[in-house]
């Protein structure tokens, strides 16, 4: 009896340990895949650097809004728009910039949001030495699409503060 009561306590010890096992301090935790996809490259003048857009939902929704996972390469950016209808980012990766036409830059990091009322011009992208990526919904499409303007400067650019 004395026996298997003595087994019984040195198995639970052995299992409770196992089960309390963590991951030493320090030791690096490496990366993920993406939720995401990058999805197709996209070639257009409306964008300075090298981004991938994965369109998501239906083309032809009654909710009248698009959203699509939006990935730009370290420094790729959008150039100057708006949207009629308003537009809402939600950071997904790196460390990227959005600014406000005649509003300082602000930095953006994964977890963060922008709420961007109708017809603000303004434009968002990567900072210089990292991959950015954000969910990008456009809202009230039925008031119009993006009204694309000219390209964020290298000079506009390279003024943000980090």
């Amino acid at each position: 009896m004395k026996y298997g009561i003595k087994f019984s306590l040195i198995l639970m010890m052995v299992l409770i340990a196992a089960c309390n096992h963590e991951k030493k301090t320090g030791q690096a935790i490496k990366p993920g895949n993406p939720v995401l996809p990058k999805g197709e490259l996209l070639i257009s003048d409306n964008f300075s650097g090298t981004v991938w857009l994965h369109m998501m939902g239906a083309g032809d929704s009654t909710l009248h809004a698009r959203f699509g996972n939006v990935t730009f390469e370290p420094s790729a950016r959008t150039n100057w728009h708006s949207h009629p209808g308003g537009q809402v980012l939600f950071i997904t990766e790196g460390q990227g910039y959005y600014q406000a036409k005649d509003q300082p830059a602000r930095i953006l990091r994964k977890g963060d949001h922008v709420e961007i009322p109708p017809n603000v011009v303004h434009w968002h992208g990567a900072g210089p030495d990292t991959e950015f990526a954000h969910i990008a919904i456009s809202l009230n499409t039925d008031e119009g699409g993006a009204v694309w303007l000219g390209p964020v400067t290298d000079e506009e650019y390279a003024g943000l503060d980090e």
